[in-house]
């Protein structure tokens, strides 16, 4: 992994091997970052998404692997009990263009990836909801 800011932005690209979720919370410890938003594109072969069951109120996992085309990485970055907190959903083409996505819990790079953070001065910590069985945003 190898990253640059400019400005507003973090530049990170993720090389073969290197985690998602894992490589972002790192920039983000060195940067200090407390609210940014997240979108790249890359290469997956191995990756885990879930999707929310709400009647159970946890989410159902999936796995994938072999030759994915990360088409679309989008989330957030904030805060939880004051450390940087993670929040990816990820959309992926495989063979024969079938698509699969949902909550990204982990996902290894087979050739690259590169992923902007558009950083913010502000803050805005989670907190959870038991209820739901999420960590929603707090507004004060």
């Amino acid at each position: 992994m190898e990253y640059r800011v400019f400005e507003d932005t973090v530049l990170v690209r993720l090389d073969k091997g290197d985690e998602i979720v894992k490589s972002l919370l790192e920039v983000a410890k060195k940067e200090g970052l407390t609210l940014a938003s997240v979108s790249g594109i890359g290469a997956t072969d191995d990756f885990e998404v879930g999707v929310f069951d709400l009647a159970r109120s946890d989410y159902d996992h999936f796995r994938f692997g072999g030759n994915h085309e990360i088409v679309a990485l989008v989330g957030n970055l904030t805060t939880k009990d004051g450390a940087p907190y993670i929040h990816l959903h990820i959309t992926c083409a495989g063979e024969g263009g079938k698509i699969v996505g949902g909550h990204l819990f982990e996902a290894k790079i087979s050739l690259t990836a590169e992923i902007f953070l558009l950083k913010s001065a502000c803050r805005a910590e989670r907190l959870r909801d038991d209820a739901l069985g999420i960590n929603k945003i707090l507004f004060e």
